[in-house]
C-alpha cells in the first residue's frame, strides 16, 4: 500500500516533461556558479516590481533566515504570532534574538492586531506575519499588514506569504510600496517545486541589498533555476487549476470533519489544521494504519490535540483521504478473526501444531509456534506445522502433515474457550453489523460459533473455502461486500490480519493472542500495522463513535 503523505504541505506534481528542460541544459550551466538574475528578472515583471527589489533564496526558509541574521542579533526582539510556522523561532534563535509572541487563535482568526500594537513598546527589531498562517490557516488583511509597518517604522515587517496562491487576496502589491516591509514567497507549493528550494522576497532595495550581504553568493543550484523558469512559464494554467481543486477539497474535507464531530479551522492554505480532543492519538495511528501520513505538534503547546492535514490537489488521493477520515470516526462493520481474537486456542490448535510436529519427529515449544504465527503468511495452521516440521529437518508432505493435525485437533477443539463473554459481543452486535473473516474450514467455524452461542451475532462467515488466505485482502473485501457496506474495524491477532485488513481499506486493530508472548505479540502486531493493540475487546466500545 503506497503511503500517501499529507504532513508536509507540498504542493502540484509538476509534469513529467518538466525534466526535460534539465536534459536540454547545456553543460556550462553545471560548470558554472549559478546566476539567478534572469529568474529574478522574472519574478519581478511578475508581481510588479523593479528587478533589484527582488532576491531569490535557497526556499522561503532561506529567506528567513536572512532576515533573522540581519536584523536580529543580542538584545534584538522577533514579534510574531503563536502558533506560526517553527522555522521563526530556530532562525531567531540561531542569529542570538529574543522570542516575543501574540496568541492567534480562535474558531474566527481574525489577526490580533491590536494585541501585536500593545507589544510594539518592546521596540522589536522584526515583526513576523504569515499569511496564511501555518499551521492554522488564518490570513491577515492589507491593512493590518500596513497598520503595524506604520506604527513601528524602525521595525522591519516580514509578510511570510508562502501560501498566498491559495489565499483569496494576495497583499504583495498592497504593501510593496513600504519601505519597512519585506514579502517572503516560495515556488515549493502551489508551484510544486519544493525539491528545487527556490524562494525569493520582495522588499526596498536597501532591504533587498542587506538580505544578498547576509548569506551565501550563489544559494541556488543551475538547474533549480532553469525548472525554476520553465515552471514560470509553462505552469500557469496547471497552478490555476490545482489551486481551484484544493480550494474545492478544502470547502469539502471542512464539511465533512464538521459533520464527523470534529473542528476544523477556518483556513486559506492548502491544508487545514483540525482540533480532535481526546481522539487525537487514536485519529493518528488510524490514519496511518491506512497508509495516510498527517501532521501531528505532540510538543507544541496548544496544539497538542491538533492534526494539520495537507489537501492533496487530487481526486484519487482526495478519495483516499475522505475514505481513511470516514473508516477511522464512522466505521459500519466489525470484522473478527476467529483464533486467538474470538477463540481461545492455545490448547487446541496451537497445541495440535506442536505435536503434529512432535509426530513427525520434530521438537516444537508453544514460542517456537507463537513465533512462526508473528512471521507472517501463517493464517492455515496445516501450512505453519509443515513449516516448523521442515524448520526442524524433516520432511512432510502438506497432505501427511494436515491429515495427522486433523485428526490431533479434533480431540483438542473441545478445550477452545470463547474469549470475549457473550454479552460483550451482544452490545457490539447492537451497534454495528458484526463478521467473521477466518483461515478455518467453514464446518469448523460454524462448530465453534454455535457451540460458545454466538452464531447468531455474526451477519456472514468467511471460511478457508471462500477466498485465499490472509494476508490476500480477498477475504476481507468479501466479508464487506457479503455485509453490503464499504467501512469497516478488523479485529485480528497476527500481523496477517493487520496486513489483509488495511489492503481492503479496513482499519487493523490488534490483540495480543491468549498464550502469545504479551510484548513480543504486540510489537509485531503494531509493526504489521495495527492501529491500536487492544488490552480487551471491552476496549471497542469506547472507541466506537
Amino acid at each position: 500500500m503506497n503511503t500517501l503523505k499529507l504532513d508536509r504541505n507540498e504542493g502540484a506534481l509538476p509534469p513529467a516533461a518538466l525534466l526535460g528542460a534539465l536534459a536540454a541544459l547545456d553543460p556550462q550551466v553545471l560548470r558554472r556558479y549559478s546566476d539567478a538574475a534572469a529568474l529574478e528578472a522574472v519574478l519581478s515583471r511578475r508581481c510588479g516590481v523593479a528587478p533589484e527589489r527582488v532576491i531569490v533564496t535557497a526556499g522561503a526558509d532561506e529567506a528567513i533566515d536572512r532576515v533573522c541574521r540581519a536584523y536580529l542579533g543580542a538584545g534584538r526582539t522577533m514579534l510574531l504570532p503563536e502558533p506560526t510556522f517553527e522555522m521563526f523561532d530556530h532562525f531567531a534563535k540561531l542569529a542570538g534574538g529574543t522570542l516575543a509572541r501574540v496568541p492567534w487563535g480562535g474558531r474566527r482568526g481574525a489577526f490580533p492586531l491590536a494585541a501585536f500594537l500593545a507589544q510594539l513598546e518592546k521596540q522589536p527589531a522584526v515583526i513576523a506575519i504569515v499569511s496564511p498562517n501555518n499551521p492554522t490557516g488564518a490570513v491577515a488583511s492589507a491593512t493590518d499588514v500596513r497598520c503595524l509597518a506604520e506604527a513601528a517604522p524602525t521595525s522591519l515587517v516580514l509578510l511570510d506569504h508562502a501560501y498566498v496562491e491559495y489565499a483569496d487576496e494576495d497583499l504583495t502589491a498592497a504593501v510593496s510600496d513600504l519601505p519597512n516591509v519585506v514579502v517572503v514567497r516560495t515556488l515549493s507549493k502551489a508551484w510544486g517545486l519544493a525539491g528545487c528550494r527556490i524562494g525569493y522576497a520582495i522588499g526596498s532595495p536597501d532591504v533587498v541589498a542587506t538580505l544578498r550581504a547576509a548569506g551565501a553568493p550563489y544559494p541556488v543550484a543551475a538547474p533549480s533555476v532553469a525548472l525554476a523558469l520553465r515552471q514560470l512559464a509553462d505552469g500557469e494554467a496547471a497552478l490555476r487549476d490545482h489551486v481551484a481543486r484544493v480550494r474545492e477539497e478544502r470547502l469539502a474535507l471542512s464539511r465533512l470533519l464538521a459533520a464527523l464531530g470534529l473542528e476544523p479551522l477556518p483556513s486559506e492554505a492548502n491544508f487545514i489544521l483540525l482540533e480532535c480532543g481526546v481522539l487525537a492519538p487514536f485519529l493518528i495511528s488510524a490514519l496511518a494504519a491506512l497508509g495516510v501520513v498527517v501532521r501531528s505538534f505532540p510538543d507544541r503547546p496548544g496544539l497538542t490535540s491538533a492534526l494539520r492535514i495537507t489537501l492533496p490537489g487530487s481526486a484519487s488521493e482526495f478519495e483516499r483521504l475522505v475514505a481513511a477520515f470516514e473508516t477511522a470516526l464512522a466505521p459500519e462493520a466489525l470484522l473478527f478473526d476467529l483464533d486467538g481474537a474470538l477463540a481461545d486456542v492455545q490448547h487446541s490448535q496451537r497445541a495440535a501444531i506442536a505435536l503434529t510436529a512432535q509426530s513427525f519427529g520434530v521438537a516444537v515449544t508453544s514460542t517456537q509456534v507463537g513465533a512462526a504465527i508473528r512471521t507472517g503468511d501463517a493464517a492455515n495452521d496445516w501450512v505453519v506445522t509443515r513449516r516448523l516440521i521442515e524448520a526442524g529437518g524433516r520432511r512432510a508432505s502438506l497432505e501427511d502433515t494436515t491429515e495427522r493435525f486433523q485428526s490431533l485437533y479434533m480431540n483438542l477443539r473441545e478445550r477452545e474457550v470463547l474469549i470475549p463473554s457473550i454479552s460483550l459481543l451482544e452490545r457490539l452486535a447492537a451497534r454495528r453489523p458484526l463478521a467473521i473473516v477466518t483461515g478455518r474450514p467453514r464446518v469448523e467455524a460454524q462448530w465453534f460459533l454455535e457451540r460458545a452461542g454466538v452464531a447468531r451475532l455474526f451477519g456472514t462467515v468467511v471460511a478457508m473455502e471462500d477466498a485465499p488466505p490472509k494476508p490476500d485482502p480477498a477475504p476481507v473485501r468479501l466479508a464487506l461486500e457479503r455485509l453490503g457496506v464499504r467501512r469497516a474495524w478488523m479485529i485480528g491477532d497476527t500481523p496477517d490480519d493487520m496486513h489483509a485488513a488495511a489492503q481492503a481499506g479496513v482499519l487493523p486493530f490488534g490483540v495480543v493472542s491468549p498464550g502469545d508472548e504479551p510484548a513480543l505479540g504486540a510489537a509485531a502486531l503494531r509493526q504489521a500495522g495495527s492501529a491500536r493493540v487492544l488490552g480487551q475487546l471491552s476496549d471497542l466500545l469506547e472507541l466506537l463513535p
